[in-house]
């Protein structure tokens, strides 16, 4: 309930930080991706941590440390990756909380 809407589908919860004004949620997102059977794809790591502002909890801001997988694809060398909308353009908030 607390956070976006199928977030969890993707990522998992690492840690839970509980600080005086703030709460912070790490997510780390899952290694799977849906692959055809013609494209072979290895993950790589992760791309740098993302900090993104959400509703407030209990009178604490409300943060979500994100860190987005890669994945290569070994036929060609590219990095590939997850397109999430979950942060609005030009922001640092969730969708749902800069349409609010």
């Amino acid at each position: 309930m607390l956070l976006p809407l199928g977030l969890l589908e993707y990522f998992i919860i690492i840690n839970v930080e509980e600080k005086e004004k703030e709460l912070v949620i790490h997510l780390e997102e899952k290694n799977n991706i849906n692959q055809s059977s013609e494209i072979t794809l290895e993950s790589k790591g992760f791309y740098p941590s993302v900090l993104v502002q959400d509703f407030p909890v209990r009178n604490r801001k409300l943060l979500l440390n994100i860190r987005r997988r890669r994945w290569i694809n070994k036929e060609t060398g590219e990095y590939v990756s997850r397109d999430f909308k979950i942060v609005a353009d030009g922001t640092r908030m969730t969708q749902d909380l800069a349409a609010f």
